[in-house]
């Protein structure tokens, strides 16, 4: 499944984030190691945002109903729009 794949990297990739802030804050890089951390990281937090900001278009467009107005939708415990059949 795409979308499983897609979280996972998501997840990954903050997990990866998370691992360059600490090795930062340790103060144990050179000064070039430093910079190549930094640039990784906000490669990653750019990716990142991409990530988010198309799922919430999606969620958007997801919501919204025929007329074009944003309606409130119930999920269900695995995150699925829930079905009212």
């Amino acid at each position: 499944m795409a979308s499983g794949k897609k979280a996972t990297n998501f997840e990954q990739s903050l997990h990866e984030l998370e691992q360059l802030v600490e090795a930062l804050e340790t103060g144990n890089l050179s000064l070039e190691d430093s910079l190549l951390a930094f640039e990784k990281g906000v490669r990653i937090t750019r990716e990142c945002q991409d990530a988010l900001k198309n799922a919430e278009q999606k969620v958007s467009i997801l919501m919204r109903d025929s007329n074009g107005d944003a309606t409130e939708m119930p999920f269900d415990d695995d995150g699925n729009m829930a079905d009212d059949d």
